[in-house]
């Protein structure tokens, strides 16, 4: 069993979130009883933090205002999610290698030695997949501008690029006011979902195509968000502002399946386009076309309108080795 202090420690870690942690469950994780503790509990606030009892239906204890922590309190698990997060960073914000470097210096700087060592345990490179995800990851600035914008609940002014890459329409970036809700990093992008009251409807935004933000200042009331809450919305969102990722082999076909399923489910660097409510045009890309037709197939639809050549000739040959392995078993 761990020492009273080394008990407070950990429970101090606990409650470092700000959340409410029950009772029965700081028990289990410090393997003592519910009476070791209060009793531990007690102890903390004779040396001045300020934890609170919360009484009820999810009860339990939380650190309340004015309670104040250690330089660091953290266990083996945090440590990991500190060293491989600060690592990583690199990998979807740009601007910010050095800081986090920094941090990450920091924040060794200050650990038990045996804490230490975990964290070296996990020293990693991250570097950015060129096929997977062919746009740049975001400036750290422009994170913190719509990022404030989002906790402060203004209105956001800003140029947005919408148009595909190879697009005809050269009218380039439309100035837009938005109320933003909630920034998603999903498959190593960042989107921003937003409500356009001009229009009223939700809207999904690449942030890298997102220049010039401005906080306008101007409060806006809280949405209820559509079903299953910003990150559902931003994948089945067909017209999320992705790119066609620059494989080897690119190509595009007319699934017969709504924009909104087959966007949920198309790999990274891939783009969806809804033509009706039953139909969409998918381009993806892979190594091979062989490869490529493999992904096609994947989604168990009828396709029409299959481009280019190189893919329509990929289908045959999968065909035929789809063919051959159906009849290749022996009866016994």
């Amino acid at each position: 069993m761990a020492t009273t202090s080394a008990r407070a420690l950990s429970l101090l870690s606990m409650l470092s979130s700000g959340s409410t942690v029950a009772g029965e469950e700081i028990a289990r994780r410090l393997g003592v009883s519910q009476r070791t503790v209060r009793r531990d509990v007690e102890t903390l606030r004779e040396l001045g933090y300020a934890i609170e009892p919360v009484k009820g239906a999810g009860g339990g204890y939380r650190l309340g205002p004015g309670g104040s922590l250690p330089p660091l309190v953290l266990d083996e698990e945090q440590v990991v999610a500190i060293a491989v997060a600060l690592q990583t960073t690199s990998a979807v914000l740009r601007g910010i290698e050095e800081t986090s470097r920094r941090a990450l210096q920091t924040v060794r700087q200050v650990m038990p030695r045996r804490l230490r060592l975990d964290a070296d345990a996990f020293t990693v490179t991250a570097l950015p997949n060129q096929w997977e995800f062919p746009a740049p990851a975001p400036e750290a600035d422009l994170v913190r501008a719509v990022g404030t914008a989002v906790r402060q609940r203004v209105l956001l002014r800003l140029d947005y690029d919408g148009t595909d890459d190879d697009s005809t329409d050269d009218a380039g970036p439309t100035s837009r006011v938005l109320e933003p809700h909630h920034l998603v990093v999903w498959a190593a992008r960042w989107y921003l979902v937003a409500y356009e009251a001009t229009h009223q409807h939700w809207d999904v935004l690449r942030l890298d195509r997102i220049t010039h933000p401005e906080l306008t200042g101007v409060p806006f009331v809280e949405r209820d968000l559509p079903e299953g809450g910003p990150g559902a919305l931003v994948q089945r969102t067909p017209a999320r502002g992705d790119r066609l990722a620059p494989w080897p082999c690119t190509g595009s076909a007319v699934l017969a399946l709504p924009a909104e399923l087959v966007a949920q489910f198309a790999p990274g660097g891939a783009v969806v386009r809804g033509l009706d409510e039953d139909r969409c045009e998918l381009s993806m890309g892979a190594w091979s076309w062989i490869g490529l037709a493999g992904l096609f197939i994947t989604f168990g639809s009828p396709m029409t309108d299959v481009q280019p050549s190189e893919l329509r000739a990929a289908f045959t040959r999968a065909g035929e080795h789809l063919s051959g392995s159906a009849t290749s078993g022996r009866t016994q």
